[in-house]
């Protein structure tokens, strides 16, 4: 082919034989023709195909440049190992080399992640034709798989195993290498909290001895955004309104199994409340009237959350005084010699902006109006930013989600906004099978299954069934939180219970299921409405026992049935300190709505909790009292009466109240009355914060007294009101089983036949 110069017939042979290599085009332009194009080494792609990428005509003029496009094409489609472009005459040949088809895709190496996971990960499959860059592109996904296990030094080498036909397998060799934890955190700039204090805010934890288990300890880069936040959070929730988290660095060790995290903070000065006021924009509005709706006072510490608490008050109020598009605007006034910021919240017009539909997407479990039911607003009504925001937070505290994002757009007019909701499904139920130990109960095991998101209509249903040394605890529960699309809650309970006690002489049996009806009737405060059918007995009594349990048992399994109430007041996590505040609970069950059994059952609780000493320790004080008042002619039995279990620490179960003394055996027969007051405190002790220990303080003091008869007993039983006291220290510690609690008592105050313990081992639960 006498037409092409020397040069380019050279530029086209190299260019053919490297498959991703550059065609190089000579330094001056020719035109060609070709009266034909052969192909050859296509089995499984036609050659119709290959002129199609090629897209060179017989007898068509074609440049230097041209030939080189051609082949670029070809090499892109991704069908060929390797392409050459090679003239002869007026002859074009096209060889090519198609990549081998995969037989088998597999991996080697991997412990941490199954076959079938990574699997799902690559998309090179059997029966497909090879591509490099898909087998790249597989390695780097399985790659950052475990990376978000915390794997960091994880690496992942596709190779390739020559098969005959043309076939290969595709091996992905796997180095997993350990998990990147955090061996140190530490804060520089913080002056106000300690980094203990401030380790606690973080999602990331310091690995401690239990690294195998406990995963908030992986080293994560993108976890250290929400951290850098949940630091501001902190800070401005304490009146720090310039913190400024500067930085959060993480450093990696050479062998990428260890990173060392800093965060720099500028924390600047706490500030207080000063002058509170309301000034209203719109005329024939009273400011007066929404200043009484405030529950902002002079001189508590400055905190975001709470201003805008105050203004969702006022603006529930225009809305019940039938003002739409009113926001409440806080002006803040800096007041740097005092260290105080004056709030006036102006009352004034909004943009007139509706919501023309509320958008969600994701949610493949959960139903619609789970989620629709977070919002107090609906299409066609006011948009409300704030109200948005907050709709937000309601979502993601369901649980139901691993992110939950809301946002406002543009509608369809100026006027209009479309609120999108984008969802991920978290997993919501569990099925679990343990083993717990107590000093007084022994080693008993549990199975349970719980969901908190039944069939995605955002219901929760739990089953738990307990087997110990000498009880049998069953239980099952099914809770409707928006009750006719309402807020109110309506729960369902059962249970089953039967002890059988070494300490005691007596075996006991109980049976109950329990509607109940929960809404709130303020800010802080909720009321439950329940009925309860229930049937108790005590059995097996022995012959040296109390005539009072002999007479009880006497009576069979009397039927009884009640009507109750609780109402509930929860101040905590509303003000500055997270789980400081107050708890306020008082209760009645009326048993005698048919049945057999007819008193009058009365409990109290209330407790109080804040933090000290720069939030390093927490002080409680919890308060308990019940009364249970029988009328007609029933009196109360030893299932109706309160024990005093777990009531007071260092004495043992059913250890002390109200006793026959006159029997060989003295049985514990529990009392009408009681009254438990408790004072704890728990603190650091010395140990690193990711180890999870901790160490506490507590006194309780309280008596359990009072029995309807003790007629025929010859004046043996001792039911008077004898106080209790114990003094102790506790260690606490928060495992992957859960938070365990070891007390240490010595009684200070104690009958003498009263059964006492110095040691006792239990889960740690919350009032």
């Amino acid at each position: 082919m006498r037409a092409f110069a020397k040069p380019a017939l050279v530029a086209i042979l190299l260019s053919g034989t490297i498959a991703s290599g550059p065609f190089f085009t000579p330094a001056f332009a020719q035109s060609y023709s070709f009266s034909s194009v052969v192909i050859e080494g296509n089995q499984r792609v036609d050659a119709a195909t290959i002129l199609s990428y090629a897209g060179i005509g017989r007898g068509q003029a074609v440049s230097a440049g041209q030939l080189n496009d051609a082949y670029q094409r070809i090499v892109n489609s991704g069908l060929f190992e390797t392409v050459e472009l090679v003239p002869q005459g007026g002859t074009l040949k096209i060889i090519v080399k198609e990549y081998p088809m995969v037989s088998v895709v597999d991996f080697e190496g991997n412990k941490r992640l199954k076959d079938e996971n990574l699997s799902e990960i690559v998309k090179s499959k059997s029966r497909y034709v090879y591509s490099p860059a898909q087998a790249e592109a597989d390695a780097s996904a399985i790659a950052e798989a475990y990376r978000v296990q915390g794997r960091l030094a994880a690496t992942v080498e596709p190779k390739l195993i020559r098969r005959s036909e043309n076939r290969v397998d595709l091996v992905f060799e796997i180095r997993e290498g350990k998990i990147t934890e955090v061996e140190r955190l530490s804060f520089v700039g913080n002056r106000a909290f300690s980094d203990r204090r401030l380790r606690q805010v973080l999602e990331t934890k310091q690995a401690g001895f239990l690294r195998q288990i406990i995963k908030g300890d992986t080293f994560l880069p993108e976890r250290l955004e929400l951290d850098k936040q949940l630091l501001r959070d902190f800070y401005t929730s304490r009146g720090y309104v310039d913190v400024q988290v500067l930085d959060a660095t993480g450093d990696l060790t050479p062998e990428q199994d260890a990173g060392f995290v800093t965060f720099t903070i500028r924390e600047g000065r706490s500030f207080s409340v000063g002058q509170v006021s309301v000034a209203s924009a719109i005329e024939g509005v009273d400011a007066a009237e929404f200043q009484r709706v405030l529950k902002l006072r002079p001189g508590v510490t400055y905190n975001p959350a709470v201003i805008d608490k105050n203004i969702q008050r006022m603006e529930d109020l225009a809305l019940k005084k039938g003002l739409n598009f009113v926001r409440v605007e806080p002006r803040v006034t800096r007041n740097d010699r005092d260290g105080t910021l004056d709030v006036e919240f102006v009352i004034a017009r909004g943009d007139r902006v509706f919501v023309e539909r509320i958008d969600i997407e994701g949610n493949t479990t959960t139903l619609d109006e789970v989620i629709r039911r977070q919002f107090k607003t609906s299409e066609g009504d006011p948009f409300n930013p704030r109200e948005i925001r907050q709709a937000a937070e309601r979502i993601r505290a369901l649980g139901f989600f691993k992110d939950a994002r809301v946002d406002a757009q543009p509608g369809s007019a100026a006027d209009q906004v479309v609120v999108n909701v984008d969802v991920e499904e978290a997993p919501t139920g569990s099925l679990t099978f343990g083993a717990s130990y107590g000093v007084n109960s022994g080693v008993g095991l549990n199975i349970g299954f719980s969901e908190t998101n039944f069939l995605g209509r955002g219901q929760g249903l739990n089953l738990q069934i307990t087997t110990g040394t000498d009880n049998i605890d069953s239980s099952f529960s099914f809770t409707e939180p928006a009750f006719l699309g309402r807020d109110v809650k309506f729960k369902f309970s059962a249970f089953y219970r039967t002890t059988d006690y070494e300490e005691t002489f007596y075996n006991t049996e109980s049976i109950a299921i329990s509607p109940a009806l929960e809404f709130p009737l303020a800010e802080n405060s909720r009321l439950e409405l329940r009925y309860r059918v229930f049937q108790d007995r005590i059995f097996d009594v022995d012959p040296d026992s109390s005539d009072i349990l002999i007479a009880e048992e006497a009576q069979g399994s009397p039927l009884g049935s009640s009507l109750g109430y609780t109402y509930s007041y929860d101040t905590r996590g509303k003000g500055v300190t997270p789980g400081a505040g107050v708890v306020l609970r008082f209760g009645q069950d009326f048993a005698g709505v048919g049945g057999e059994v007819s008193y009058v059952s009365t409990n109290v609780q209330a407790l109080a909790e804040t933090r000290i000493f720069k939030e390093e320790v927490a002080v409680r004080a919890v308060f308990e009292a019940g009364a249970i008042a029988s009328f007609g002619d029933y009196t109360t039995r030893l299932t109706d009466r309160f024990s005093g279990n777990g009531k007071i620490r260092g004495f043992e179960r059913n250890g002390f109240g109200p006793r026959d003394l006159g029997a060989d055996n003295e049985d514990a027969l529990g009392g009408n009355y009681f009254a438990v007051a408790r004072f704890e405190a728990d603190f650091p002790i010395g140990l690193p914060e990711e180890y999870g220990i901790k160490g506490g303080l507590f006194l309780d003091v309280g008596s359990v007294w009072g029995l309807d008869n003790t007629a025929g007993t010859g004046g043996e039983v001792d039911d008077s009101m004898h106080l209790r006291s114990s003094v102790g220290f506790s260690v606490f510690w928060d495992t992957p089983i859960g938070p365990l609690r070891f007390n240490f008592s010595q009684p200070l105050a104690n009958e003498d036949y009263d059964k006492t313990q110095s040691f006792d081992l239990t889960i740690s639960t919350r009032f």
